[in-house]
């Protein structure tokens, strides 16, 4: 990092093509695509190193998602440690039904953790392509974003100084509570909003996985997940009210809940152990149109946020980083068609991705929703998928993310 400035409020010492704001996978990828291309671009990160590359989120990425980063130069590490999975299982009423995705379209999961993915990703950029990267950095602000040369200003960690970056675009990877959103003007933008009405109890376990792949129990109590990690942690979910206090699910409610609602005839019995990781997320979508406003270009969490019912937010977030990275390049060797297209093509799949969480949820939520018919419905939707060949293939499809526009 460069001597602090005398002034207080300084400028940086030199423009760049993009400033990325978040060093998480979006603007990680960006990143990586923009000095892949030679592009002189800065990424910004409020947090320290050591909290990004450690900090756990999804862990299930898409094979269309692990080629894209492998035609870019990105999937080493991924390829050599991910688990692969080919099938899921719904436990409900009692017993437990195989889904085998792979064998009805040729596709599968990754398991890798995204902590993992970001230290590959970060690793990238910074040590080997050489990339800026400044980490805890405060009151990031972003300024003339509808002019032709936009700026953010940050205060640095080490000097307390405000410091000044000129850029050609902004792209805005820092999530769903970052600063980039919240710079869009009002009146220019829309945002859609869903709220499901429950909450999920987000647990990881220090404990093996008691099952070879992804695991949905819909019972009366309320949904239950099992989703691998690694071969010594495990992610679990349980349904719970919105805002519920994690204090209320003590390790031994926790492990009894899991029992009741992923039993089934003939299931394993869960390997139980240490619960490192215990919050609530409460269950709600949005999306924000478009996703550009002059020179800042959303991309991620930034533009969409999609709970974690069919694990689609950290696959939508590459799919916006490959868009975005691919066409600030071509835009800044003289073609804007990339850039131009970008908000329409993110969101045609982020819709998509949308619609399958919202008819999955009331697959996982009606059988606990206390409605009759609710429940007998979702019922019908979960028989109709071990019933119908066609609605095999098509929820497969999109479990998987293939098929899809955008």
């Amino acid at each position: 990092m460069r001597a602090p400035s005398p002034h207080a409020n300084a400028l940086d010492g030199k423009g760049r093509s993009v400033v990325v704001v978040g060093a998480g996978p979006a603007g990680l990828t960006v990143g990586n695509i923009l000095r892949a291309a030679g592009a002189d671009c800065l990424v910004l990160e409020t947090e320290t190193r050591e909290c990004v590359e450690h900090r756990p989120r999804a862990g299930v990425v898409e094979e269309w998602a692990v080629r894209g980063l492998e035609r870019r130069g990105l999937a080493r590490t991924l390829l050599e440690r991910a688990q692969t999975h080919t099938e899921c299982e719904f436990r409900f009423a009692g017993e437990r039904y195989r889904f085998a995705y792979t064998g009805l379209t040729g596709h599968h999961h990754f398991i890798y953790p995204q902590q993992f993915l970001v230290t590959d990703l970060l690793r990238e950029y910074a040590d080997v392509r050489g990339g800026e990267i400044r980490f805890g950095v405060r009151d990031v602000r972003l300024h003339g974003l509808d002019s032709g040369r936009p700026s953010v200003s940050y205060v640095c960690p080490e000097s307390g100084e405000r410091r000044v970056v000129t850029a050609d675009f902004v792209a805005g990877c820092d999530g769903a509570r970052g600063v980039t959103r919240a710079s869009l003007p009002p009146g220019r933008v829309r945002l859609a909003r869903h709220d499901y009405g429950v909450g999920w109890l987000a647990l990881l376990a220090e404990a093996p996985p008691s099952a070879d792949c992804v695991v949905f129990g819909m019972h009366p109590r309320g949904f239950a997940g099992h989703m691998a990690r690694s071969p010594e942690v495990t992610r679990y979910y349980l349904q719970c009210p919105p805002g519920d206090d994690p204090a209320n699910w003590p390790h031994t409610r926790v492990w009894a809940e899991l029992r009741e609602r992923l039993g089934a005839a003939g299931a394993p019995p869960l390997t139980e152990g240490r619960l490192i990781e215990k919050r609530v997320l409460d269950m709600h979508s949005y999306v924000v149109e478009p996703m550009a406003f002059g020179r800042l270009f959303l991309a991620g969490d930034a533009a969409h946020l999609t709970a974690p019912i069919a694990a689609k937010g950290l696959n939508l977030a590459l799919h916006d980083a490959f868009l975005l990275g691919d066409g600030l390049v071509a835009f800044l060797t003289g073609d804007d068609s990339g850039l131009s297209g970008y908000s329409a093509a993110c969101l045609r799949r982020a819709w998509d991705y949308q619609e399958f969480s919202q008819w999955l949820a009331e697959v996982y939520h009606g059988t606990a929703s206390g409605d009759a018919y609710r429940a007998g419905a979702s019922l019908a939707r979960l028989r109709r998928l071990f019933d119908s060949p066609v609605a095999a293939a098509e929820f497969a499809e999109r479990y998987l993310g293939v098929r899809t526009t955008g």
